[in-house]
């Protein structure tokens, strides 16, 4: 006779490939009394299984709809399904839905016998997929960061930057994002001491993965959505400068109504990135901060300065007392 809990899952499994049985059939398959099924589906009520019950000789049991999602119990080709699906809308993001993909994969692929792994690795090595909008990201590569979110694992990659330059990275993994039918990164760069938004699609792990780290506290949820969409923006911008400004962090903050990722570099230094499709905008705005500034490697707004000063100049100097 099977143990309590087998047992249950046995008679679960047994309640969705059909839609009725009776009391007998159940006891007969599960080689127990009809009373012990009666106990059991008892218990199933208990975890949440809406199990309805039929009085009379031909009456029985049959699994209706549930008011929660309790757990679910899949065959082997039920689970490689599911599996196949996940990754699909994983690696496009899925209109919102993406997140929850990778999540849910996670939680299959870790429980997956291996007879079930060579299925689903059999499906990805002969899968193509047509070129489209959506990233092409490698679900296992989601996972495996997922994974890493989850057990505060340290993770590294080559990270290719929008100019083409390979930097390599350390980082505290935090969040995955989805947006822009992309994926990104939420993470705290360990050498650069700082949050920082990567694009996963650019991300090129090393594994296997590094220690365990000790969880920061985490900003709040609209801050780290606020800090990816400026990531986002960023990475469609036609110029980019990094500008050390003598001024506080905080007043820097209050001067740029977007997000923005700010350096510290002493209570009255900070470091900036910004970027703006036209260098000379960007010039204006950087004068708005009502602070010193440096350039450190944009050519094009340090041209865009001395345009701007020398037309400054000149208007000053015509309307001189």
């Amino acid at each position: 006779m099977l143990e309590t809990s087998a047992r249950l899952l046995r008679l679960l499994a047994l309640l969705q490939v059909r839609r009725d049985w009776t009391g007998g059939e159940l006891a007969s398959r599960l080689d127990v009394t009809t009373r012990t099924i009666r106990n059991d589906v008892d218990r199933l009520r208990r975890l949440g299984y809406p199990v309805e019950a039929a009085p009379g000789v031909t009456g029985g049991y049959r699994l209706g709809e549930s008011v929660t999602m309790p757990p679910m119990l899949l065959d082997d080709d039920e689970a490689v399904a599911v599996a196949i699906a996940l990754r699909s809308a994983a690696s496009a993001s899925a209109q919102g839905l993406g997140e929850a993909s990778v999540r849910a994969l996670l939680k299959i692929q870790r429980i997956l016998p291996s007879r079930l792994r060579e299925r689903l690795e059999s499906f990805r090595v002969a899968a193509i997929a047509l070129p489209g909008r959506d990233s092409d990201v490698d679900p296992d590569m989601l996972v495996t960061i997922a994974a890493a979110v989850r057990n505060t694992e340290r993770i590294r990659f080559d990270y290719e930057a929008h100019g083409g330059s390979i930097t390599h990275r350390d980082v505290e993994p935090y969040r995955l994002v989805a947006g822009e039918s992309r994926w990104y990164l939420f993470a705290w760069d360990v050498e650069r001491d700082a949050w920082r938004t990567f694009r996963v699609d650019r991300m090129s792990l090393r594994v296997p993965v590094g220690p365990r780290f000790a969880a920061k506290p985490l900003p709040p949820d609209e801050v780290i959505a606020g800090h990816v969409s400026a990531g986002i923006r960023r990475a469609t911008w036609r110029f980019r400068a990094r500008v050390i400004v003598h001024a506080p962090a905080d007043h820097v903050r209050t001067r740029i109504p977007v997000p923005l990722t700010i350096t510290r570099h002493g209570p009255e230094r900070c470091e900036i990135v910004v970027g703006s499709d036209d260098p000379r905008m960007l010039a204006l705005h950087l004068g708005m901060l009502d602070a010193e500034f440096e350039v450190i490697d944009a050519p094009e707004l340090v041209a865009a300065l001395h345009d701007l000063a020398a037309r400054f100049k000149r208007a000053a100097g015509a309307n001189s007392p």
